[in-house]
């Protein structure tokens, strides 16, 4: 198996460095690049268009979120996740409006670190442990006085299949393969999911999956 390739972002040099090490030589991964200038960053991820790239939350030249925003707006759709002290809910919240594949803190144990950022790799949503309870809440309130049952209803049958994927991790491609439809399609359709079920990002549609089957409005 191809090992996943990541690029870092973060402006310490020794976190670059040191998950640099932790990610090549005890999680098996490729590290194409440890950065910290925008600049470079999006050069390199035009160039090398890794599997993911974990990015600092706060840097002096700009926020992570501001840098995944512009990533966008010049089509470089690499998959993100963040990485940083911040257990915010409030950037948790702006992070998953932003889109990124997961949320994970700087104070992780090394291991729990290594095993998240390959899930993401591998098209896998990830929180950190302590956020999960936030992200929680965040839902709850965004989806205050809404009927589960009623906003699933409002989903067709293939919506319904891709939001059955969406909880299971999946990632587009993989989502593709599996229903025998095209990338592109995957990617309207889940567009779709989110306005309709009130969400912003994939991580969200994926919790709301889980917690609606477990609540019996499946």
């Amino acid at each position: 198996m191809t090992p996943p390739r990541i690029v870092l972002v973060d402006d310490h040099a020794l976190c670059r460095n040191g998950l640099s090490d932790l990610l090549t030589h005890r999680g098996g991964m490729e590290v194409v690049a440890a950065l910290s200038e925008p600049e470079a960053v999006i050069r390199c991820l035009r160039e090398h268009q890794p599997d993911l790239v974990v990015l600092d939350l706060r840097m002096p030249q700009g926020d992570g979120l501001s840098l995944l925003r512009r990533l966008r707006a010049e089509g470089i759709e690499t998959p993100a996740l963040i990485l940083t002290m911040s257990d915010s809910e409030t950037d948790l919240s702006a992070a998953l409006r932003a889109g990124v594949r997961g949320y994970l803190l700087k104070d992780m144990e090394p291991e729990d670190v290594i095993a998240a950022i390959g899930h993401a790799a591998r098209g896998e949503l990830t929180v950190a442990p302590a956020m999960t309870l936030k992200l929680a809440q965040l839902l709850q309130s965004g989806s205050k006085g809404n009927d589960r049952r009623g906003l699933l209803a409002s989903l067709t049958e293939r919506e319904r299949q891709i939001l059955d994927h969406l909880a299971l991790g999946e990632s587009n491609k993989t989502i593709a393969r599996a229903l025998d439809i095209s990338h592109d399609t995957v990617k309207l359709h889940v567009r779709h999911i989110l306005a309709k079920l009130n969400l912003s990002s994939r991580v969200e549609a994926a919790v709301f999956a889980v917690e609606a089957r477990a609540a019996g409005a499946r």
